[in-house]
């Protein structure tokens, strides 16, 4: 969820695919065969035509409106007023997939969604940097917490639950990999696919994926993020402090340069 709002869980991208998709027809639909049906909609039950606002400029003025909240919203750092401890039990579990030196005196902790668009964004804009620039160098330790948006997201509860079964075999990251950089051919058939590709055991897999295993392990999961605050994906916590969506990545290493001399 992009910005530091107080949207509820999934509205940005909800946002996101309305924005993207009005756009969309606006490119591609023939004025002439487009604005008459808007302008319809405004129409009174008996013929008469409201002459305040055409429908066609309404519907632009609410993109337009949509596109100025989507952009901007309100500020993206915050801090998480519910613990205020860094790097606590309350932000990870000990079993969480993490990345980097356990022992590293910084934690960022991303709660995601396989399926959100935003968090695809995060993978391909952010986390090269911070793997690169802090988990290598021993800063930083990277945990990923599953925070799928079912109610917008239908593939996002499976895919996080093949995350954790091939996190059995010692290959989250090699999962959460390949369904980020395949978020648009997301399947039950592609995630078990893809768990041969990584080198799973396939009967494995498709039997811990099939039967629901981690199911209520996500939920839990869900529940921790919730009453952490996140209210949207992706939600980073940087030792407390929360970024709310997929901020650009000079956001995320100044908080994580403040968190490192905080810890001196």
């Amino acid at each position: 969820m992009a910005g530091g709002d107080s949207l509820p869980a999934g509205r940005r991208c909800i946002l996101h695919e309305f924005i993207r998709m009005k756009c969309k027809m606006f490119a591609a639909t023939p004025r002439a065969s487009f604005f008459p049906p808007m302008d319809e909609e405004i129409k009174a039950p008996d013929g008469q035509t409201n002459y305040l606002i055409p429908g066609s400029i309404i519907a632009a003025g609410v993109i337009i409106a949509l596109a100025v909240l989507y952009s901007n919203g309100a500020p993206s750092l915050k801090r998480d007023t519910k613990n205020t401890s860094p790097d606590t039990a309350a932000y990870y579990a000990s079993d969480d997939p993490i990345l980097g030196d356990p022992n590293a005196k910084v934690a960022v902790v991303e709660f995601s969604d396989f399926q959100c668009p935003f968090c695809e964004q995060f993978f391909q804009s952010v986390e090269p940097g911070l793997v690169r620039d802090y988990v290598r160098t021993g800063k930083v330790k990277f945990v990923y917490r599953d925070f799928p948006l079912s109610s917008i997201h239908p593939m996002a509860e499976k895919a996080a639950e093949a995350g954790q079964c091939a996190k059995e075999e010692n290959k989250f990251w090699q999962m959460h990999d390949a369904i980020f950089q395949n978020q648009p051919d997301l399947s039950i058939a592609n995630l078990k696919l893809w768990a041969k590709n990584i080198g799973l055991d396939q009967a494995k897999f498709n039997d811990c994926l099939d039967s629901g295993k981690y199911a209520e392990a996500i939920a839990k999961e869900v529940g921790a993020g919730t009453r952490l605050g996140v209210n949207g994906t992706p939600f980073t916590f940087v030792n407390g402090i929360g970024i709310s969506g997929a901020q650009p990545y000079a956001q995320f290493k100044a908080a994580i340069e403040a968190a490192l001399e905080a810890a001196k």
